[in-house]
């Protein structure tokens, strides 16, 4: 078809250093979701990058930790 472009969908994939902060402050998987409101199973697949949480989570995360959002999540160098 001239002139329509195919979209491609692309995984996004964004690393991060949840499991490091917990160990800083000595909090498990469940402490922290019972901290920010969802199950121990949304953290465990957020820190192992299966799940790409949404914006408000991702702040309730940095709040816990008090760092900003992009020193705990960061975008895959592709994208």
């Amino acid at each position: 078809m001239a002139g329509h472009e195919r979209s491609e969908r692309r995984i996004v994939i964004m690393k991060n250093t949840i499991k490091v902060e917990r160990a800083i402050k000595n909090i498990t998987q469940a402490d922290l979701a019972d901290l920010i409101g969802v199950s121990r199973q949304t953290i465990n697949t957020i820190e192992s990058n299966k799940y790409v949480p949404s914006t408000v989570l991702a702040l309730k995360i940095s709040r816990i930790f008090g760092k900003p959002v992009n020193e705990i999540f960061e975008l895959d160098a592709d994208d």
